[in-house]
């Protein structure tokens, strides 16, 4: 089973930026697209950004294009998310997710990932 472990949130005032970073464990990572989903307090889990096996192909969510960009170090089993010109719309928990050996390409949909991370606090203040 793959282990997923986010890192970096923290408080940030509006107009900051944050580099998050999601650790994976086990030998497939680079066989297994990756996204990162987020949920405020009251609102469902919505789609952030998703990439693929190899890191050619991204998409992003029309709230957070231009701003935030995934990347991944499949040497590191490490997957990235800078977030640059925050607003305090972006507060919420972000989790990190990995599709399962059965759908390298799971698109933006959560319930099409397999495994995912615990969580980390991102808080934007004015």
């Amino acid at each position: 089973q793959v282990q997923l472990v986010e890192s970096g949130g923290r408080l940030v005032q509006a107009g900051g930026s944050l580099r998050l970073s999601c650790a994976a464990s086990g030998r497939t990572f680079s066989t297994r697209a990756m996204g990162w989903f987020r949920q405020a307090p009251g609102k469902e889990r919505e789609f952030v950004a998703t990439i693929s096996r190899s890191g050619d192909t991204t998409v992003y969510a029309d709230s957070v294009k231009g701003r935030f960009t995934i990347s991944r170090d499949n040497a590191k089993n490490t997957v990235y998310l800078q977030m640059n010109s925050l607003k305090l719309e972006d507060t919420a928990v972000y989790y990190c997710a990995s599709s399962g050996w059965s759908t390298p390409n799971p698109g933006i949909q959560p319930n099409l990932y397999r495994y995912w991370g615990q969580g980390t606090q991102v808080t934007v203040s004015s």
